[in-house]
Parts: structure tokens; sequence; C-alpha cells
């Protein structure tokens, strides 16, 4: 078919064709005999050019002893060193040669084919506050002829990705290689004695500080298809840098990790980049994350990253999965026209049973051992424009079919139910034992304390406490927003009872598996009747803490008032319901003849008119019992310049006082009359 389309081509035709391919041909074989003729002195034009925007740019001084081409396409560096101005050497190397691929040349790109290289080093000194790697984190000169440019963020990565991937040969031979970190706390030496990739594989031995570990790192690499693989496993023991703990305190350590980069693609302007990573007994601890050591004994992840034009994302095709349970995270965050993030994780249905076996050891001591049936779904979603903090969107719940608790495992959650022992910590020292049952003479049951205080705690803390199952999404909600604004952590989102459980059972640990912990631990008792509202309620008033080592509303009526919790006042009240969230604050806000200080009026006129809105209190012209506040005598200082010395100033007390008004204004509203009184 082809021979009959040629013969309907006029020869004239043809031989033209001929002409024009064979001048090109011809110019370019032309092109490339000068650029080969003039080759040498090319490369120094270049080296000269690199050498003087490292100094300009970056402050370091490039040294080349010999730089020549060894072959057509091969170009040979010896004695090869960077260094720093007035700063340790940061690289030097004795022999390498690089070999790139031609055709790509001619394009613009870059591509390495083969390296070889021997006898180098990499040092990361830092000494006091002056580091040779420092010129790392200095903003590069603006190059104002380009400002008005408009950055793409998936061309970016893209370009990135390639500058990278175009710089891994498909063919090399490393040996002794050494990079090093040292600082005045911390050393750390990994040495390279020889690492070979032949044909795109991979096999290397690395050493850590000597013969102190010894590693192997298989792997293949195809950059020209976008894909990497590497595994990293030890002889004899777990892969670990010292150094990280050392310096961040951060314990990281696996028998095995391998990950993968499988594909990197445009597609209508979007950079879709997906790969994967698996660990084998893999140990995380950090004093923000848990407590103890969290091990895992076989993780996976598969992930699909998006890069857009003014965004990066995560994919729901997504999966982490930890033995048997799976879970799908998902993310975007936009940076224009509007600051956005958008957060979630889908967990599909599994066998309640294989969720709690598939936990990590470490991870939620308290649940270990607990025995369930039927099966559980969750689903967490979140977004929030960074611009405009009121527009948080958030939708959270765990979906169960026939579950139920068959029996606990190392920690009884029922417990509350029963009379028993709370102790607590502070800085991790226990204070005192305090029986929660009626033989303790400060323990005060439900009914006997005053309706006054119930509902003053109730409208501060927690007002659907007896309607919703142990979290309240719309205060969750409010708290980010809140947060936001104040661009700090400045209020939570606890219900009474996450703040019971984590008292009981949790302490005063802050972090993030403790937190996780608690709400799975709130859910479990909340969503199955494991103790009633009153009973939670009534141990949640007997054990938290009103001041300093004063726990129980039995001790803190008696400690400041002289009374039995069932004689509070209104004033009182909502006196004892502002201080729980800053007890050891408790005495600041009196006055030495032992009245309120004048700037609390506006808050007890907020609490105090919530709770008249809501009929819990009669509607009161002179701010809700604030002048019938009086302490106790033998508490008040003697003269006004004689208050009791704390941690905390008056003025921060007061900060935090305003704070709390604004929270509560956005979550109840603020009615006219109290606008008018303010």
């Amino acid at each position: 078919m082809i021979k009959e389309y040629l013969k309907k081509i006029h020869p004239k035709h043809i031989k033209i064709a001929l002409i024009v391919l064979g001048t090109i041909l011809v110019v370019l074989a032309i092109a490339l005999g000068v650029i080969y003729n003039k080759r040498e002195s090319l490369l120094q034009q270049a080296l000269q050019q690199i050498k003087k925007q490292a100094q300009t740019d970056y402050d370091l001084y490039v040294k080349i002893d010999k730089a020549y081409f060894s072959g057509f396409s091969t170009v040979t560096f010896e004695g090869f060193r960077v260094v720093p101005n007035q700063r340790e050497q940061l690289l030097g190397v004795d022999y390498l040669d690089v070999t790139v691929k031609l055709w790509p040349l001619l394009s613009g790109d870059v591509k390495v084919s083969a390296l070889n290289l021997h006898d180098a080093s990499l040092s990361f000194v830092k000494k006091d506050s002056l580091s040779n790697y420092d010129f790392l984190f200095k903003q590069k000169k603006a190059d104002t002829t380009k400002r008005g440019t408009k950055m793409n963020l998936a061309e970016l990565a893209d370009k990135l990705i390639n500058s990278v991937l175009y710089k891994i040969p498909e063919n090399m031979k490393l040996a002794n290689f050494e990079a090093s970190y040292v600082d005045d706390s911390a050393k750390q030496i990994i040495t390279v004695p020889k690492a070979i990739i032949d044909d795109g594989d991979l096999s290397s031995t690395v050493k850590i500080n000597g013969n102190e570990a010894v590693w192997h790192v298989l792997g293949r690499v195809r950059p020209s298809k976008k894909q990497l693989y590497f595994k990293v496993y030890a002889e004899g023991k777990a892969v670990e840098l010292p150094v990280i703990k050392k310096k961040y305190g951060l314990t990281l350590k696996f028998d095995t990790l391998e990950t993968d980069l499988r594909k990197v693609t445009m597609n209508g302007g979007e950079l879709q980049i997906s790969g994967g990573w698996a660990a084998k007994n893999l140990v995380v601890q950090h004093w923000r994350i848990a407590e103890q050591e969290i091990v895992i004994p076989q993780g996976h992840i598969d992930a699909k990253v998006l890069v857009g034009e003014n965004y990066i994302g995560l994919d729901r095709s997504s999966e982490v999965k930890i033995k048997k349970l799976s879970a799908h995270p998902f993310g975007k965050i936009t940076f224009k026209p509007h600051r956005t993030v958008e957060l979630g994780v889908e967990m599909p249905e599994i066998d309640a049973q294989d969720m709690f076996d598939s936990f990590p050891h470490g991870m939620f001591d308290n649940l270990e051992g607990i025995r369930v049936s039927g099966k559980l779904k969750y689903h967490l979603d979140l977004f929030v424009d960074l611009d405009n903090p009121d527009s948080v969107r958030l939708t959270a719940g765990m979906d169960k079919k026939g579950f139920r608790i068959n029996s606990w495992g190392k920690t009884n959650l029922a417990k509350i139910n029963t009379p028993f022992t709370y102790i607590p910590y502070e800085d991790g020292k226990a204070m005192r034992s305090i029986d929660v049952s009626p033989n303790n003479p400060n323990f005060t049951p439900l009914n006997e304390i005053s309706p006054n205080l119930r509902n003053a705690v109730l409208t501060t803390e927690d007002p659907s406490f007896f309607s919703h199952k142990g979290f309240v999404i719309d205060a969750f909600k409010m708290s980010i927003t809140a947060n936001l604004k104040a661009k700090a952590f400045k209020r939570g989102g606890s219900t009474i009872s996450m703040q019971l459980v984590k008292n009981v059972f949790l302490g005063r640990e802050k972090t993030l598996v403790r937190k996780i912990e608690e709400i799975l631990m709130v859910w479990l008792i909340e969503n199955n009747q494991i103790v009633s509202k009153n009973r939670m309620f009534e141990v949640y008033l007997n054990i938290i803490e009103w001041g300093r080592n004063v726990y129980g509303i039995g001790e803190a009526s008696r400690f400041y008032f002289g009374k039995h919790p069932s004689q509070l006042n209104v004033g009182e009240s909502i006196y004892l319901a502002s201080i729980i969230p800053k007890p050891k604050t408790g005495l600041y806000p009196f006055q030495y003849d032992g009245h309120l200080k004048p700037y609390l009026g506006g808050y007890f006129r907020l609490i105090g008119g919530i709770m008249a809105r809501r009929g819990l209190v009669p509607r009161d012209s002179s701010s809700y019992g604030f002048y019938n506040v009086t302490l106790r005598e033998a508490l008040r200082p003697a003269r006004p310049d004689t208050l009791q010395v704390d941690t905390v100033k008056p003025d921060i007390l007061e900060e935090e006082l305003k704070e709390a008004k604004s929270f509560f204004e956005r979550l109840f509203g603020k009615d006219k009359k109290d606008e008018q009184q303010d």
C-alpha cells in the first residue's frame, strides 16, 4: 500500500524532499562538528559561569582542579570542591565522570545516562549558630524582569521532578562516598563503600558510624519512564538514625522500608503523581505523638498526589492500610483566589474486631484486649477558607451495625458506674487519692448539688450534654473558627464526656494519640449506654480541679465560700463555673475585701443572661449575683497590694475571660438587653 502511495507522488517532489533532508543533516553535522571542536572551550566557559553564579547567589566557592571531555558525551572532573565562604567544606569529590544522553541535549534537557564517582564526601557542619549549609535557606535575589510572571504549581512541580529524575543515571558506579552531619550535640556518619546501578538495577551497602549498623539498598530506576523503586533493610537489627532522636526527640526505626514512584503524568494541566510506601515493624515515638513507642508490624500507603495551577491535593483513591484496617485519606490545599483547606478520611465498613485488632501496639493502651462484634464505618470531612474563618464546614461520624461490646480489655470503661479511686496527676506526679463514693465526706450526690451550680457548669462547659452522644460538631466548628481568628490555639471543643474520660482514664498527657484514644473511648461509652448521663455528670463534678489541690465540688464549695454545694447561689455558681478552664487562677478575680473585680461583671451578665433565656434562672438586672459573691475571709489578702502570688498574671486572666465571653456570644448569641447593659 505504501508503494502504491509513493507511486502517486511526483518524482520531483521526492527529489526536493531528499535535498531538504540532506541539507538538514549536513547543517546538523556541521553544527555538531563545530560544537565538538569547541566543546572544551564551551565547557570551561560554562564552568566559569557556574562558579560566578554560585559565588554571587549563594556565597559559595566552587573549585575544580581538572575538567575535560573524556568521551564524546562524557565529562570528567578531578578535584571538585564546594566551600561556603568562611565555613567548613561542604562537598569534595576526587573523581567524577558524567555521561549525558545526546538527543535530549539537543532540545535543552540534560539527562544523565551514566555516572562514575569515587572518593567523595558531603559534610554538613554546624558550630554554635553557624553552619556550612545555611545558604540553602537564604532567599535568592528576586529577578525584577519576571515580577509579573504567573506561577503555575503544576508546571513548577513537573520541572522539579524532571530535574531530579533526569540526574538519576541508569548506569552508575560509586565507591567510597561519605555523608556526615556534625553539630555541638550530635554526629552521624553514613558511608557507602560501593553502589552500583546496572541498566536500572540498583544494589548498595551503607554503613552507619563505621560498623555500628549496616544497611542494604536494592531497587529499580527507570527515570525515562518516571519510575523509581527502593527497598532498605538492615543486618541483624532495625534501621535507625540516632541523630534524629538526639536532635528532634523522634524515634523512627524499621526492619524494611519500601518506596515506589509508579507514575507521573500531566493531564489537562494537572500533574498526577502515583506512588506507594510500605514498612515492616515500623516504630515511631515523639512526645507530641505518644508517650511510648507505637509499633506497626506491617503498614502500606498508596497515594495519588494532584498538583494543579494553584492547588495541591490528595486523591480519594489514596489508601492507608494497617493489617486489616483500611482508610482513604483525601485533601486539597488551594492558594488562589482564596486560601482554602479540605481534609477528610473515609473508612469503609469493617468487622469491628478486625478494626480494634489492627490498632498498632502502644497506640491505644486502654483498649488492648477488648472483644467486640458487629461492623463499623467512619467518615470525616473538613473545609475551611483561611481568609474567612466563619466558613468552617465539618461533618464526622462513626456508623455502627450490630455493634456490641462483649468484654473489656485492659481497662473497664464501666468502672465509672461503681465506687472507684481517682488519682489526679500534675507534671506526671500523683497528687493524692480521691475516693469517688459516699464513703468520702466531700463526695456530693448529683441531687444534693445546687441546681444553680449544675446549670452554670452546663452553660459554660457543655450546654447540650444531656442530648448529645459525646461530641458537638458545632462546638468543634466554632473552636476552629476562634483559633483561626486568634492565629493560635485558644479554645478546644471538648465536651463534659471528653473531659471526664481524659481525667478518669488518661490523665494530662497532651499527645495526638491520647486525643484520638479519648475520642474513641467517649464514643464507646456514649454510643453504647455504658454509663448514664446523670452518673457521668455526678462523677465529673466530684473529681475536676477547682483550685490548688482542690478537687470536687464538695471541697470547692467549702474552700471558697464555707458552704455545702446545695447552698450555692447563682453568683457563686457562675464564678465556680468560670474557673474550670483555669482552676489555679481561682483566687485572682477577688479584691482584698472578698468581692469580685469589676471587669467580671460583663461575664456574669453574659452567662446569667444565657441561663435566663433558657429558663434556668429568673431575669436579673443586678448582674446575676455578681455582687453577692464573697470570698471566705481566711482566703482574702490583708491589703490591696498583697494579692497571692501565682504563675499567671491578672491581666492575662482578664484577657482570657474576654475571649471566653466572645466565644459564648458566638455560641449562644447576644440578646438586645445584654447589649444595652454592656
